[in-house]
């Protein structure tokens, strides 16, 4: 593949996480509201749909990997995108308990899956020393992506009638069958695929945690996960509104501070990370988030003006948004550096499974607390990010110069004359 069919490649790539992100902005934000009170199945069926989303997705990554691995990603995206198109579609239509819970397990699978393969795609079109720069764009274009679908969507929608819904899933299926299009058209480079008789066919995600720096990889992205994203809708969000009187609308104004800071802050925020070790970059996204949740006590906790608090919690989600600029080019390159190269698929799946996991638990543990608990909640999860440091810095002794620091290894070869070729990464066993 020549250096232009690459970056045609790529750009297709970006252009399909922008399309799944919108996709995924354009309706999720209404599900609750549609299933509760448009189509008139309760608060109960509502919670057990938005449930729905992360069992589908629990029972589907462990599978997906190794589908990558065998097959290839883009037939592995291919179907997934059908998969979530049939959802929803489907969901736009079903009006019975049953039929939603069914169509909105299909929609999650097929947007589970659709991460993993999308990465395992930036992985295969780009080398360590591009790598950073495609997640960081890939982020970028998934955070427009949502902001713009959703206020797109509520657009749509602002009568609340059941015809809306079924045009905005109608829209959004369309989505999934556009992207299909702009897929079949995208040129993969040759990369050799597992057959039966390779002995690592045989790999689950199990053989993934075999290799120790990869599982603590995954309980640093645990912690990150659970400590961040899982606490945004839920825990944090419920301890604004109890303990320092946020409003709903103010809430949406911090969410959009999140997505603000990321899409000002990523590409310059990129060169920055680049020059640095990877394993200093997340421990200084622990100290950041520390920093973000000390403002969150100051909102709910202090005895400044509502002004004040306010002020703090919105710079709360701006610090979170900041952190996040700082690990997309950070972790999944590493996840993709750590991999062996017949896995990569099952490596990106492993590491989708764990934020999956921490996506489920997060919400669970942090709302009742941020409802109710209101400085054991702070102190909680202030001590969570500074756990991420630790556990970042231990990572970083178990990784090589070239896991580890990439931009420097590929400065050093260039100035030695030497032709620029990566260096070979293998797990450790």
């Amino acid at each position: 593949m020549t250096k232009a069919m690459g970056a045609a490649t790529m750009r297709r790539i970006h252009v399909g996480n922008a399309l799944s992100a919108f996709g995924l902005g354009f309706t999720v934000p209404f599900l609750y509201v549609y299933v509760a009170q448009v189509r008139d199945l309760g608060a109960v069926t509502a919670g057990l749909v938005l449930a729905a989303f992360a069992v589908a997705a629990l029972i589907v990554l462990p599978f997906s990997g190794r589908a990558i691995d065998r097959r290839g990603p883009l037939p592995v995206l291919i179907a997934a995108l059908l998969t979530a198109a049939v959802g929803a579609l489907s969901l736009g239509l079903s009006s019975s308990a049953p039929l939603v819970l069914l169509s909105a397990g299909a929609l999650g699978a097929g947007q589970a899956v659709m991460q993993p393969a999308l990465a395992t795609m930036i992985v295969e079109c780009s080398t360590p020393g591009t790598r950073s720069r495609a997640f960081a764009t890939q982020f970028f274009l998934q955070n427009l992506g949502l902001g713009v679908g959703g206020l797109i969507g509520g657009q749509i929608v602002k009568h609340e009638r059941p015809s809306d819904f079924t045009l905005l899933f109608a829209i959004e299926t369309v989505i999934f069958l556009v992207l299909i299009g702009i897929m079949l058209t995208t040129r993969m480079p040759r990369s050799p695929r597992i057959t039966d008789a390779t002995p690592q066919s045989g790999g689950s995600i199990r053989d993934v945690f075999r290799n120790r720096v990869m599982l603590q990889l995954c309980v640093l992205g645990f912690v990150l996960f659970f400590a961040c994203y899982g606490q945004f809708e839920s825990g944090l969000s419920a301890y604004g509104v109890e303990a320092a009187g946020i409003s709903p609308s103010t809430l949406g104004i911090a969410l959009a501070a999140n997505t603000g800071a990321i899409v000002i802050a990523q590409f310059a925020v990129l060169r920055f990370v680049e020059r640095r070790k990877r394993s200093q970059v997340i421990a200084a996204v622990g100290l950041i988030w520390a920093v973000a949740w000390i403002a969150a006590g100051y909102a709910g906790l202090g005895h400044g003006s509502q002004a004040m608090a306010t002020a703090a919690f919105i710079s709360t989600y701006a610090l979170f948004g900041l952190g996040e600029t700082m690990l997309a080019p950070t972790v999944a390159p590493l996840v993709a550096d750590l991999a062996p190269e017949s896995m990569v698929g099952r490596y990106n799946s492993a590491f989708a499974l764990v934020k999956q996991l921490a996506l489920a638990v997060g919400p669970a543990v942090g709302g009742p607390m941020g409802a109710t608990l209101h400085a054991p909640y702070i102190v909680t999860f202030l001590l969570f990010s500074l756990g991420i440091t630790v556990l970042a810095l231990r990572l970083g002794r178990h990784l090589s110069p070239a896991q580890n620091h990439p931009h420097q290894q590929k400065s050093r070869v260039v100035a030695q004359g030497s032709p620029e070729t990566p260096e070979a990464v293998t797990a450790l066993p």
